[in-house]
């Protein structure tokens, strides 16, 4: 659709960029924090570790200060459990809590508008090894850890992430690290660790409306539209089943309480449907949440399953990720869209594309909370970084979510992957996302110094 006149952003647009706190944090054990399940699952040898990352721990102001320097409305970051609370539940730690309201003080100095996940991946330890999200009772935790979260910050934090990206955690598990032995739940398990995850986040989304009224809760969900490979039909089904399982079925919980059907249908079928107990539907229902966060980077091209192993492959430059799955979808390539140096597909147009359907499917708000492009680059001697090629990516983006909103989508605010350097989890420091340099190697941490980008200077 050709418009006369494209609409302008919302005056309220939340320009922002986003980091996540055991990617950028460091500090892995210090003022009380214990292990999460990123400090203990085995990462590859050859990059670096989580254990300093960025140092925002300890340079959190002056981090925040250049964040107000690009001028940035909303900073989107999350707290990690482990932090506030070592054991995973009970004693609360100060250190932990008096960080993040120190965290939220800065950004309210400059008028920036905190954006909190709760959970990017990093469950206790000692969580895990009771069994971690496949317990019921990490249900209870994670609500008694909402609380805490909501007494101590709810009146300076408006807008509220519940889970981030738990399609991925479900579906790539391998993705954010193996567990010691390599060994990765079976599916069946995982379906019932999302199960647990859906009650919790649906608790915490009611307990949320009880305690901060004025707030915003929502999901934070990896959501990519799909094409098929060709106009036979079989490869539109084909598109339809991945996109369903991969998306709409996490969308759908806690926006309608209920699985998707076709989903339901596909995990009985293949005797991974999670055991729901007595109690559970009532506790899925109405929790009501303000809005959809969204994470985009690409879009993906299906094909018609042929039901042999050949379906399945590796997804381009990371060997942790298989794409398609016997008997439902195989992946395609698609010639119409861009590819950067890591194999991963680029496409501005299908960004507009999966708002679309996102909003028509939930009619809720959207807020971005990632969208970025990662390459190694390079300090100058002068202390420039030259990264042209980010700039024309969020301008490309950026172009198609205009014509989006022109095209009735409603938008809360973009907060882009990622406001500084940050630790790649399967790439380290080679692979960089953000506005600002961090001037450290995989295994050197040199001084740790920030240098705006380019594109710094650019999304100012």
């Amino acid at each position: 659709m050709i418009y006369k006149e494209l609409k302008p952003f919302p005056e309220h647009f939340l320009w922002g960029a986003s980091t996540s706190a055991y990617q950028v944090e460091g500090a892995a054990a210090e003022d009380g924090k214990s292990p999460s399940i990123i400090d203990m699952y085995e990462h590859p040898s050859d990059v670096a570790d989580f254990s300093v990352a960025s140092d925002h721990y300890h340079r959190y102001k002056e981090d925040i200060a250049l964040f107000a320097q690009m001028g940035l409305k909303a900073y989107r970051f999350s707290v990690a459990w482990t932090r506030i609370l070592p054991r995973g539940t009970g004693a609360v730690n100060e250190k932990g809590i008096s960080f993040y309201r120190d965290v939220i003080a800065a950004c309210r100095k400059y008028g920036i508008e905190p954006v909190v996940t709760m959970y990017h991946f990093d469950l206790p330890w000692c969580l895990e090894e009771r069994g971690g999200w496949g317990n019921r009772e990490t249900i209870d935790a994670f609500v008694n850890y909402a609380r805490v979260l909501f007494e101590n910050f709810g009146g300076d934090v408006r807008y509220w992430l519940t889970i981030n990206e738990q399609n991925t955690m479900i579906l790539h598990p391998g993705a954010i690290g193996l567990p010691k032995g390599g060994k990765l739940p079976s599916r069946k398990e995982l379906y019932q660790q999302n199960h647990h995850m859906m009650l919790a986040q649906a608790r915490t989304m009611k307990l949320f409306h009880e305690m901060v009224p004025q707030g915003m809760i929502g999901p934070a969900l990896n959501l990519t539209a799909m094409y098929a490979a060709s106009c036979r039909p079989e490869d539109a089904i084909a598109a339809h089943n991945w996109e369903v399982l991969r998306c709409w079925n996490f969308a759908d919980v806690p926006v309608y309480g209920w699985y998707h059907p076709l989903a339901w249908e596909y995990m009985n079928d293949r005797d991974i449907a999670p055991e729901v107990q007595e109690g559970d539907r009532e506790i899925l229902k109405d929790a009501k949440p303000d809005f959809i966060a969204m994470n985009y980077y690409s879009t993906a091209t299906i094909a018609a399953s042929r039901g042999d192993a050949s379906d399945v492959a590796a997804r381009a430059g990371d060997q942790q990720i298989m794409l398609g799955e016997q008997g439902v979808y195989r992946p395609a390539e698609n010639e119409y869209v861009g590819k950067t140096q890591y194999g991963w597909v680029v496409d501005p147009v299908g960004f507009r594309y999966t708002l679309r359907k996102t909003y028509e499917r939930y009619h809720l708000p959207i807020l971005i909370t990632e969208n970025g492009i990662g390459a190694p680059d390079i300090l100058e001697p002068d202390g420039s970084v030259h990264d042209g090629y980010r700039i024309e990516f969020i301008r490309e983006h950026l172009h198609q979510m205009r014509l989006a909103i022109t095209d009735g989508v409603e938008m809360l605010g973009y907060c882009p992957w990622a406001a500084i350097d940050v630790v790649s989890t399967h790439q380290g420091y080679r692979k960089r996302y953000g506005f600002i340099y961090v001037d450290r190697d995989e295994f050197d941490l040199k001084g740790l110094e920030r240098h705006p980008k380019d594109s710094f200077y650019w999304y100012q």
